[in-house]
């Protein structure tokens, strides 16, 4: 039997990168899925390239309404909810003293109150037992320049994730994270306020940073998902793991 046969999975941000990578991955470990992106195009794109019993719903994580529908459409098409992936997100750097409002509300509605709000609706919907995974990041646990908003975006889901490790132990649902390192996705490519070099030494050193000198691929990351979706992590609860070739470690 597969790791997760028959499991409804919903993932957010689902259409390219490490939410693609896990769609699949789940797909093929038998989830039945419903993962959300922002734009049709690129949902209709991934759609074409998967296969398994999957929906993908037009959603924007940043929007309370379009979490409310995401959770709606997975519970109409497929029953109550056994795994949620809040892994959508957004990254923009800037120093300190060049930040704007429009900057700041960007990824903190995305990054924090996206989430929030998605659990929020999802959680009515969750069988006893179920699996939520948030997407954090290891920039929370370090001092990158320029990352000042975007770690603090970080830092306040997983404290976030903390509390609700408690408020739904009851039910036996269990909260974890994943905090990836430097991954070769497609978020760098649309890092605002940086030129396309600038984002390529940024890349080069944070390589250089890792013990195992090399970026992370977005399948690493789905394999860490998967296992904290199926049982073989029954007793996995509150936890962040760093999949980072140890980049957070030394």
């Amino acid at each position: 039997m597969k790791k997760l046969e028959n499991k409804v999975a919903v993932i957010t941000g689902g259409n390219s990168g490490i939410g693609f990578a896990t769609v699949q991955r789940f797909l093929e470990e038998g989830a039945k899925v419903v993962f959300s992106g922002r734009r049709q195009e690129a949902l209709d794109e991934a759609s074409s390239l998967l296969e398994g019993d999957f929906k993908a719903v037009l959603s924007d994580q940043s929007n309370p309404a379009d979490s409310k529908r995401l959770i709606e459409e997975a519970v109409n098409t497929y029953g109550k909810i056994d795994v949620l992936f809040a892994n959508a997100g957004v990254a923009q750097f800037a120093p300190s003293d060049q930040i704007t409002e429009d900057f700041f509300d960007n990824q903190f509605n995305t990054n924090i109150k996206g989430p929030a709000f998605l659990v929020k609706e999802a959680i009515p919907n969750l069988n006893d037992g179920a699996s939520i995974i948030f997407n954090t990041s290891i920039v929370h646990q370090k001092g990158f320049e320029g990352a000042g908003v975007y770690s603090a975006t970080k830092g306040a889901l997983r404290s976030y994730a903390r509390v609700l490790t408690s408020e739904l132990a009851s039910r036996g649902i269990r909260v974890n994270s994943i905090a990836p390192g430097p991954i070769g996705t497609p978020i760098y490519n649309k890092m605002e306020g940086m030129t396309e070099e600038q984002v390529q030494e940024m890349g080069a050193s944070f390589a250089q940073g890792v013990p195992l000198k090399r970026f992370g691929e977005a399948r690493e990351i789905a394999g860490a998902a998967a296992f904290l979706a199926s049982n073989d992590a029954s007793y996995v609860n509150g936890v962040e793991i760093e999949i980072d070739g140890g980049m957070s470690q030394i």
